[in-house]
């Protein structure tokens, strides 16, 4: 089932990729990209959690981290329609 919908979800993504002019060494970059940025976001909520910041000051600490995270995926999201926030290159 898992195989058959990965297969469906291809052939539908297909023409949006080719619209968008994504290539397999792009979609690869993005996927290795969002797996090294998501490993240190965790690292850094793990940290936080094993340090035992008192309660405001984690609470504080975990939503700054969020919000840095969803612009650098908003960031990445953008660089697909040319006009990114910050261009890392």
């Amino acid at each position: 089932m898992k195989y058959a919908l990965a297969l469906i979800l291809a052939v539908v993504a297909s023409p949006v990729l080719a619209a968008v002019n994504l290539g397999i060494e792009n979609l690869v970059q993005i996927i290795v990209y969002l797996l090294v940025v998501g490993g240190i976001f965790w690292l850094l909520l793990w940290l936080i959690g094993y340090f035992g910041l008192p309660e405001p000051f984690a609470k504080i600490a975990k939503g700054i981290i969020m919000i840095v995270g969803v612009l650098i995926l908003i960031n990445l999201l953008l660089g697909f329609v040319g006009s990114p926030i910050v261009n890392f290159r």
